[in-house]
């Protein structure tokens, strides 16, 4: 069996671990197991964020939903021309375009 070397195994782990820093939880403060966010959507919630090795507490919320405006920002909306640029039809019938009156003569 092949072992891989560990210097790839620490570069890897190294990006991982690169690529979880900054993100966000929000933890339920109740008392018991925590279960899905959806149980107790009335109870304050911590906001943690991933600093590499630990979670680490950025502030607290009233509830669900203020943690998911925390979590979840609002994108702004990205607005569309009155007319956008459409692709032109190419030669041919094509699956779903009818066929000329000269096409349905040759059939």
């Amino acid at each position: 069996m092949d072992e891989e070397p560990l210097e790839d195994w620490a570069r890897r782990r190294k990006e991982r671990r690169a690529r979880s820093r900054g993100k966000l939880r929000a933890v339920p403060l109740t008392s018991g197991p925590h279960r899905g966010a959806h149980i107790e959507p009335t109870a304050p919630r911590v906001i943690q964020e991933w600093s590499g090795s630990e979670w680490v507490t950025v502030g607290v919320v009233p509830d669900l939903a203020a943690a998911k405006a925390v979590l979840y920002p609002q994108q702004p909306v990205e607005e569309r021309p009155a007319e956008w640029d459409r692709p032109a039809m190419g030669k041919g019938r094509g699956r779903h375009r009818r066929p000329s009156a000269a096409e349905d003569r040759d059939r």
